[in-house]
């Protein structure tokens, strides 16, 4: 009996322990990965690069073309994802983000000869090799001479979050005052129209209402007609929306599944274990009475 008694006490202990061990072997995990879902961190950095090696091109307008109605469209080969500017005369005429190889940007003229160079930035603002020369001539107004109104930034592309305010400056020069000035921001909404009586710097606004790289046209327009363009690209920050797209590795969004076949697979052994304790607390009992 003494044999017996102690196979089962260790058949009872082995059986729980082994339970104790399935059970701390897949909740401890789950908890784990519970709490690294609901409280994982996002650390972000700017990985130092060489500049973009391979130069855009400017395939429109050709060399020595003339001009007499304005905005002119500068089309040209880039590589993806880089912001391309391009500059009349070596100063900023108008930028846009290069899309399946290719580029557009509006830009107006100097009057008389204008060389239009085009170059590629990164994040960084780090510039590739500038494309080929392009010549074009546009002749002298016959309202402002060579004084006409023209448009120009310190910045290509500006950002902010979704639903915060976007400042950005634009200078204001040459022409006859009084001026109209509209800003269409290419995210579909009414454009902002600005009166100017002089020229200088002043502040345009806007609020983006989701993530994404928009095309910002601006047009100024003076005393006598003339018209001024300058293309621009306002972003959205943030992760532009993708129904199909995989979570964030930033996300703080925290994600709870249950796991029910474990706990299934242990139901059977919680029983058993449960029967051995009680057969051996039974046997233990009527030994003890048959002693008395």
């Amino acid at each position: 009996m003494g044999i017996r008694l102690l196979f089962r006490q260790r058949i009872s202990r082995a059986l729980t322990l082994t339970v104790l061990a399935l059970v701390l072997a897949f909740i401890v995990p789950m908890q784990a990965q519970a709490a690294s879902s609901s409280k994982s961190l996002g650390i972000e950095g700017t990985v130092e690069s060489n500049p973009p090696q391979n130069a855009p091109t400017i395939t429109f307008p050709t060399n020595n073309s003339s001009f007499t109605e304005l905005p002119v469209k500068v089309t040209g080969l880039c590589q993806s994802g880089l912001l391309v500017k391009v500059f009349k005369n070596n100063v900023f005429g108008g930028s846009a983000i290069c899309k399946n190889g290719s580029y557009t940007i509006q830009i107006d003229l100097f009057v008389g000869k204008n060389e239009l160079v085009a170059r590629a930035y990164d994040k960084l603002d780090q510039a590739s090799p500038p494309s080929n020369k392009v010549t074009v001539n546009f002749p002298v107004s016959q309202f402002s001479g060579t004084n006409r109104v023209s448009l120009s930034s310190s910045f290509a592309r500006k950002g902010a979050a979704p639903g915060d305010k976007l400042s950005w400056p634009i200078i204001l020069s040459g022409g006859t005052g009084p001026y109209a000035i509209t800003v269409d921001w290419g995210d579909g909404t009414q454009p902002d129209i600005i009166s100017r009586e002089f020229p200088g710097t002043f502040d345009v606004t806007h609020v983006y209402k989701t993530a994404g790289v928009y095309n910002v046209l601006i047009r100024a327009t003076d005393k006598n007609g003339e018209i001024a363009f300058l293309q621009l690209v306002g972003v959205g920050n943030g992760e532009i929306a993708d129904h199909q797209s995989a979570p964030s590795a930033t996300s703080t969004k925290e994600i709870t599944k249950v796991l029910w076949w474990p706990a299934a697979l242990l139901i059977p052994l919680i029983i058993i274990a449960f029967w051995l304790g009680k057969k051996h607390e039974l046997f233990s009992l009527r030994k003890r009475l048959e002693r008395r």
